[in-house]
């Protein structure tokens, strides 16, 4: 077996929750997933930064501020920047040994929050050089008390009065950055408070916001925002994203048993996934699905995020205290067992029915797209029992099943990222037209699928069969779905109860055809709105091409009215408009709308682009959502605009409304406006002696 051949057990320490998935500094026995060190964007400006700070403290900033919440990275980057630094002064592991020495004290010892070390003295020549590390300046431990705000603010100081030659490393999420702010405020320390709002300023998402690496005002300060840059983006020095990395190792084959040879043998869901996911279309498609909930939610997938998903999807999560202590492979195998006598006949029950069941949505693919109908349990036993059919496995085992997925099943690290990428993303939800490429000579669209299983179960899945695309299990369920398919529909059956047996027909048709569809998706990244997903991809990934260009004509057109900009003058943001005879209307000429590029010099690239609208002093950024692009292309394709989200709605109401407060003080564009009265086809113009009235193209 080997040493190395760990998983799929190893993997759920993976997850988050558990020791295995929080890495302690230092500490070699604390939990790092993925043995190494990813490559990142961040780590290759640190490793440039450890090896000239070293050889000339005063080319580069002294005082490093790494921004970001919990499983970014932050433990990682601190020991690799040591490590270059170790090496660069020739200390042959001397630096590392005392900082390890200091952050992992012997005995019941707290980890003290500021850790200095004279790190010159260990270099090859010695060399006056000193490193401070605050390793969570939210910490308070051993410092009397004060609040984690104030220390901050008081290092900082302390360090702006420090020499060259001394360095200081800290990892603050951005809640004690705003609490230090407040506290320089109240204290009247301008200069700090100029500090916090730059760096404030240089790590947020803002399209203006200026450079983080170093600060323009701060040069001996920087500071970057560990939650801004993708995982699933390869690093700007070329090699794979962090996430594909990430995923390999978890897939390495040498760290599994042989396939098939594991407790569950072909049972396995665990060991299928690996071998299904280590074909290059399968990697390919479950990363672009991650990357596209990212283009579509805004949000990023953090390490702990992808440790706590990549445990999920290729260890499972037992829910029931009972099977928590088996791995895997042994929680699989007692599923097969159950289920085998099912197979034979066996009384149903509970965990016996359901075991095929649980098996298949163990299986990656259905572990991602997780949810089905959890509330057509009652409904659904009340037509198995009109039916006779509570002596079936299949039936029960379908309602059993259905039933389990009421309560919480979800691993709490990741519930709620499921959740959002299942309801966004989920290849059942794609629309009928959408084409699947099923393998290499064999594509069409999804309706095949849908037609030929609201027909029967029998002739969908004859229709895949074929193709070779389903799994083992996937396809043992569905035979066994159509068999009783083909049973509800013998006339001796449906003559006691036609309803009864059309309902839980027409219900296990939908499951074995939404089975497919997640099966066939997940393995070819066929999911609702994909091109368009694909296409924002692009634009984001890069900002300088047409793409964008295009978009802002079409945005521009949504927020004018033809050549015109109207402003209400009755009315503030979010009131409801009056009649169409008591309305006043500002209207000046159509405000433009034009990309607008951030700043790229010292930052990570945007994670989302943003839009100018208007010139002036009166233009105003608007973020380039997904919705607001999707929304885009839908109207390009026939949607009315009364079809619009309400999001992009108010997203377009709000620009409007932070557009009018600038325009109504601009005199220039004042002189070419006109206020609309009612709903009559007349307005008032400002002319060179006063105001006219303006009727039917005429003045007077």
């Amino acid at each position: 077996m080997g040493e190395k051949t760990v998983f799929p057990a190893q993997l759920v320490n993976w997850s988050g929750n558990r020791s295995g998935g929080v890495r302690r500094l230092f500490d070699e026995g604390s939990g790092r997933p993925g043995e190494g060190v990813f490559e990142t964007n961040l780590l290759h400006k640190l490793e440039d930064w450890a090896r000239r700070w070293t050889s000339d403290p005063n080319c580069v900033p002294r005082i490093l501020m790494l921004v970001g919440g919990p499983g970014n990275g932050k433990t990682e980057a601190i020991e690799s920047t040591v490590g270059w630094m170790d090496e660069a002064i020739g200390a042959d592991g001397g630096l590392v040994r005392e900082l390890a020495r200091s952050f992992l004290p012997v005995g019941d010892g707290l980890v003290p929050r500021l850790v200095r070390v004279d790190a010159g003295s260990h270099g090859n020549p010695s060399r006056t050089l000193s490193l401070s590390i605050v390793q969570d300046a939210s910490a308070v431990l051993d410092t009397s008390g004060r609040p984690a705000a104030q220390l901050l603010l008081e290092e900082l100081e302390a360090m702006q009065l420090a020499p060259s030659t001394e360095a200081y490393l800290c990892c603050v999420n951005r809640g004690i950055l705003d609490d230090a702010l407040i506290e320089a405020i109240d204290r009247g320390s301008d200069g700090s408070r100029q500090l916090l709002e730059s760096v404030t300023r240089a790590v947020s998402l803002a399209p203006d916001a200026p450079s983080c690496w170093p600060l323009d005002s701060f040069p001996t300060v920087a500071a970057w925002p560990m939650d801004a840059e993708s995982l699933l983006v390869p690093p700007t020095r070329g090699g794979d994203a962090p996430a594909r990395s990430l995923l390999r190792h978890a897939l390495d084959e040498a760290r599994w048993l042989p396939a098939g040879s594991c407790d569950a043998g072909p049972s396995c869901p665990f060991c299928g996934s690996r071998e299904r996911l280590a074909r290059e279309r399968e990697e390919g498609s479950l990363l672009q699905i991650l990357r596209w909930h990212e283009v579509a939610s805004g949000k990023r997938w953090s390490f702990r995020d992808l440790f706590s998903l990549v445990s999920y999807l290729l260890a499972g999560h037992r829910v029931s205290p009972r099977d928590a202590a088996l791995d895997p492979c042994g929680w699989a195998a007692k599923l097969a067992g159950l289920d085998e006598a099912a197979r034979r006949g066996g009384k149903p029950g509970k965990d016996v029915s359901s075991a095929i069941f649980h098996l298949v949505a163990a299986q990656y693919q259905h572990a991602l797209f997780h949810r089905w109908e959890r509330e057509a349990g009652p409904g659904l036993l009340r037509d198995i029992k009109d039916l006779g059919l509570d002596d079936d496995n299949t039936a029960m085992g379908l309602y059993w099943f259905l039933s389990s997925r009421r309560a919480p099943y979800l691993p709490s690290m990741v519930g709620d990222v499921l959740e959002s990428l299942g309801e966004s993303l989920d290849p059942a939800m794609a629309s009928p037209d959408t084409e699947v490429q099923a393998s290499r000579n064999t594509r069409f669209a999804l309706r095949e699928l849908d037609i030929r299983f609201s027909r029967s179960i029998i002739e969908g899945l004859d229709y895949v069969r074929k193709l070779q695309v389903l799994t083992r299990l996937e396809v043992d369920l569905l035979d066994r779905l159509a068999r009783l398919d083909s049973d509800l529909s013998s006339p001796g059956l449906r003559r006691r109860r036609p309803l009864s047996a059309t309902n839980l027909q027409r219900f296990m048709r939908d499951f074995a055809c939404r089975l497919v569809r997640r099966s066939l998706g997940a393995r070819t990244s066929t999911v609702p709105g994909a091109s368009i997903l694909s296409e924002f991809q692009g634009i984001i990934e890069d900002a300088e091409g047409d793409g964008l260009y295009e978009i802002a004509q079409e945005v521009e057109l949504l927020l004018n009215n033809k050549q015109d900009f109207e402003i209400s003058l009755t009315t503030t943001f979010g009131q409801p408009q009056p009649p169409a005879s008591r309305r006043a209307t500002l209207i000046v000429p159509a405000r433009s709308v034009r990309p607008l590029h951030a700043e790229a010099r010292g930052r990570p690239a945007s994670p989302i682009p943003f839009l100018k609208v208007g010139d002036g002093r009166s233009s105003q950024p608007i973020a380039l959502t997904y919705e607001l692009f999707k929304a885009v292309k839908e109207l390009e394709e026939g949607m009315s605009n009364a079809s619009l989200p309400r999001t992009v709605l108010a997203l377009l109401d709000t620009t409007r409304a932070r557009l009018a407060g600038p325009i109504v003080r601009d005199g220039d564009l004042l002189e070419r406006a006109r206020i609309q009265i009612g709903s009559a086809d007349a307005s008032v113009v400002q002319r060179r002696r006063g105001f006219g009235l303006r009727k039917d193209g005429a003045e007077r």
